[in-house]
């Protein structure tokens, strides 16, 4: 209070233009650093991505792999600017004094950071874990992925944390450190696999010429040619019993397209067992039922 009491308000123009201004230009100047190197960091990122090594990878995978690391160089570009910012403001301000003024800070951090270091061991296996996953490219921003057991799209690969957002809307946590098993759904290519259940007197040669057949026309067609890498076909029969047979479907797709094709591929199924009179499976409850 008594520095306050003190303080000379006819003073305050001349110190602003003796140090406010400096203080206001470095601010400015790390404000306008920081945009100009983030450009040019997601130029360079880009660059790099774009070269021979990457040329063979998808447009997906390179603007993932593109969107994880500019995240990742920006947050440290970040970290640089404000502290550069923070030592030219305090050094207009104390000067030369300003190792005087922060050496006993800066000597009882030394013990502090002893037993602060104890409690930050998870913090920097957290971040060393999530430089790891970045540099093995394990998963990228826009990834769908699962991740000890819960799944969902990537939404930000972190210094310490990766997010993930699942088909319900939540949002999770898990710290890079705990990240011990992940389950990558999009990475290079994608699986559209599903299985049919139908009645055991299906004809299967008939049914399966069927599938390969809707599969070539859907993969040849302009709306979905890009997507599918591998037409979708069938591939083997799954388990059987008295009242079901099994019938796997598989094609290869682009990341992330698996679902579309998936839908597609047994929506235009049902149609032609509709038409053609193939009947599904019944359940073994409906089948007690009925011979109730």
């Amino acid at each position: 209070m008594s520095s306050l009491k003190n303080f000379d308000i006819g003073a305050f123009p001349q110190w602003f233009l003796d140090t406010g201004v400096d203080i206001l230009v470095a601010i400015f100047i790390g404000v306008l650093v920081y945009y100009i190197g983030k450009k040019l960091l997601s130029k360079i990122v880009s660059q790099i991505i774009k070269s021979a090594r990457h040329r063979e990878w998808h447009r997906k995978d390179i603007e993932k792999r593109q969107k994880t690391l500019v995240h990742l160089f920006a947050t440290i570009w970040r970290l640089i600017v404000i502290f550069s910012v923070l030592y030219a403001v305090l050094r207009t301000i104390f000067g030369d004094a300003i190792s005087n003024t922060f050496a006993p800070l800066f000597a009882s951090a030394g013990i502090i950071g002893i037993a602060v270091g104890i409690g930050a061991q998870s913090l920097i296996r957290d971040f060393l874990s999530g430089i790891f996953i970045i540099s093995e490219n394990q998963y990228r921003v826009g990834d769908i992925v699962d991740i000890e057991g819960f799944s969902g799209t990537v939404e930000r690969i972190g210094a310490r944390s990766t997010v993930i957002r699942d088909a319900d809307g939540n949002v999770h946590y898990f710290p890079n450190g705990m990240v011990q098993h992940v389950i990558n759904k999009t990475m290079g290519y994608s699986m559209a696999r599903f299985t049919l259940a139908l009645h055991p007197s299906t004809d299967i040669e008939k049914i399966s010429e069927v599938i390969d057949t809707i599969g070539k026309d859907l993969s040849e067609e302009e709306v979905w040619k890009d997507k599918i890498l591998e037409a979708p076909n069938f591939i083997s029969i799954g388990e059987f019993n008295a009242n079901s047979v099994e019938l796997i479907v598989a094609g290869k797709t682009q990341p992330s397209d698996q679902w579309a094709v998936v839908a597609e591929m047994r929506r235009r199924l049902l149609e032609r067992f509709e038409k053609d009179g193939v009947e599904l499976a019944t359940p073994p409850a409906q089948t007690s039922k009925s011979k109730k």
